[in-house]
Order: structure tokens, then sequence, then C-alpha cells
């Protein structure tokens, strides 16, 4: 790692949690595929990870058993509506607990990499 790239993650921004996490990475995919454009000025600060790193880890996550198809099913479908499925709203409940699950699974191990604070 050169000495500008330690630099750069010295000073970069942690995530709150992992939806947190989840969604700036859902958005970050969306923009650089182009789908959306992105809404954000010069000034924004840089993030802990890249992009490839957190698709790594939940690869990862999902190869080690940690992380189900359905739980990524709802991952995808609720992080690209921005919101987290509501465990009070009947149709959301089962969704609810795979994202809840999820989210610890993947704020743990993001967590243990220091991307959250």
């Amino acid at each position: 790692m050169t000495s500008q790239t330690a630099q750069t993650f010295i000073n970069a921004e942690k995530f709150q949690n992992a939806e947190q996490l989840w969604f700036w990475f859902l958005y970050s995919k969306s923009v650089r595929a182009g789908y959306i454009h992105s809404h954000t000025n010069a000034n924004q600060s840089r993030r802990i990870c890249e992009l490839i790193d957190v698709e790594t880890l939940i690869t990862k996550l999902y190869l080690a058993g940690r992380i189900s198809d359905e739980q990524l099913r709802i991952m995808k479908q609720f992080g690209d509506k921005r919101r987290a499925p509501h465990q009070y709203i009947w149709t959301e409940n089962k969704a609810a607990a795979l994202w809840r699950d999820a989210m610890n699974t993947l704020q743990h191990a993001a967590a243990t990499r220091g991307w959250i604070d």
C-alpha cells in the first residue's frame, strides 16, 4: 500500500452501521453502472472501504453459509427501495426478520474489519 493510499484510508469516514454500509454499496454500484446519476458534490468524504471490498465480504459470508439466498434477495429488494423492511407491516414481517439477521451478520463482519464505528 502506498503512503497516499494509506493516508486516504486514515482520513476515510467509517459507517455508522451495517444498513448504512449496505445502502451505500448498492447506491454506489448503481452510480458506477450508470443506472443513476450521483447527486453528490466533490467534498463528499471518502469511505473506509471500496465497493470490491464489500462485494468480497458479502460473497465470503454467502459462501460460508452465514447469509442465505433468501436473505440476499431481501437485502437487494429493500436495498433498492433504500429502506429496511418494517416488522409491523404484515406483508414485510418475515422479510424484516431475515433483514435483521443478515444485517447483524454484516455488522459483525464489517466491524471486525474496522469499517463501522
